[in-house]
């Protein structure tokens, strides 16, 4: 009786044992199976974000943050920089020295600003194309490579859409914080120099310079902000508002004897070499209150003309422009 006991409690402790195991498998494909599959799974869904953004010329939609980046906009360039954002390729014909680290080796060499290299753009397989006005004509080339977003400011308002730009960038790449902050600094730097300027009464005046011609720009043209967001009062209400300026000669520049002469050498920007004071600063202009006033102010190109738009060269754009004051 005593042996059947014996038996009868082995027995049953076996099958405790048997149904324990039993538990410990169906626990392991939780945490090194089945269930850290489900979690990973869980994690991608997290971070792939269907993002759609609409522009002017159409609409981009991206399946999370983008890691290969091609950008045709120096201003874009110069703002991803700032944040510290990875870029893969760049038109490197005519890089802006202050991001010439973009002309080396280590990118995706894109062609120009005006004649992008489509070959080089699809083999990279982007995962988004930032272009601009210069590239408006090819989106329909560059939306077929990959999404694109379309990035110009509009003149005619040019804070609003600056920070619409930069907005939309924070977005993409997860930067809402770092953009809230750099926005702010902007703010106060705009608010700054706003303060100052409708303080003096002086006009002032804005002329490109290239090949010994110059052309004028007034409130809401491309470089417009100077009137409209910094707050210098306009030599001349009367100025054609266009993207590429108004011809003018060097009589009409004495004829409206600005008080404040800005003066942006494109020659410069783009390598030309042209000297832009040997060009302005002739007999007609010597008479002007500006070059008496020694207020001649010379504006780096790179930043106005060829990356205008971007974080650094509105912040640097802002301080050039107190020289005036």
């Amino acid at each position: 009786m005593k042996k059947l006991t014996v038996l009868i409690m082995a027995f049953a402790l076996m099958l405790v044992l048997a149904a324990c195991g039993s538990k410990d498998e169906d626990k392991k494909p939780e945490a090194n199976g089945a269930g850290s599959d489900n979690s990973s799974e869980s994690n991608d869904s997290a971070e792939t974000k269907e993002m759609t953004f609409k522009h002017e010329l159409g609409e981009a939609t991206l399946e999370g943050t983008p890691k290969t980046v091609a950008v045709f906009d120096f201003g874009v360039l110069d703002t991803l920089d700032e944040l510290g954002v990875e870029v893969a390729g760049v038109p490197q014909a005519t890089v802006p020295s202050y991001l010439e680290k973009y002309a080396s080796d280590e990118y995706t060499n894109l062609g120009s600003l005006k004649e992008p290299d489509f070959e080089a753009l699809h083999a990279m397989k982007p995962d988004v194309i930032f272009i601009s006005g210069r590239q408006a004509e090819l989106y329909d080339q560059f939306a077929e490579i990959a999404p694109t977003v379309y990035m110009a400011i509009d003149n005619t308002k040019y804070m609003e859409s600056f920070k619409n730009n930069m907005d939309i960038l924070a977005q993409i790449f997860d930067k809402e914080d770092e953009m809230k902050t750099e926005l702010a600094d902007v703010d106060k730097l705009v608010e700054d120099i706003h303060s100052k300027a409708s303080e003096i009464d002086s006009k002032a005046l804005i002329v490109l310079a290239t090949e010994g011609k110059v052309s004028a720009y007034g409130p809401s043209s491309r470089f417009g902000l100077i009137h409209d967001v910094f707050g210098f009062t306009p030599a001349d209400e009367g100025i054609e508002t266009s993207t590429h300026g108004q011809n003018i000669t060097f009589e009409y520049i004495l004829e409206t004897n600005p008080d404040i002469l800005f003066v942006i050498d494109r020659d410069a920007a783009i390598g030309d070499g042209a000297n832009a004071k040997k060009t302005v600063e002739n007999d007609l202009v010597k008479k002007t209150n500006a070059f008496k006033n020694d207020k001649i102010v010379y504006l780096n190109g790179e930043y106005w003309y060829l990356s205008g738009g971007g974080l650094k060269s509105m912040k640097e754009m802002i301080k050039e422009v107190e020289a005036g004051l």
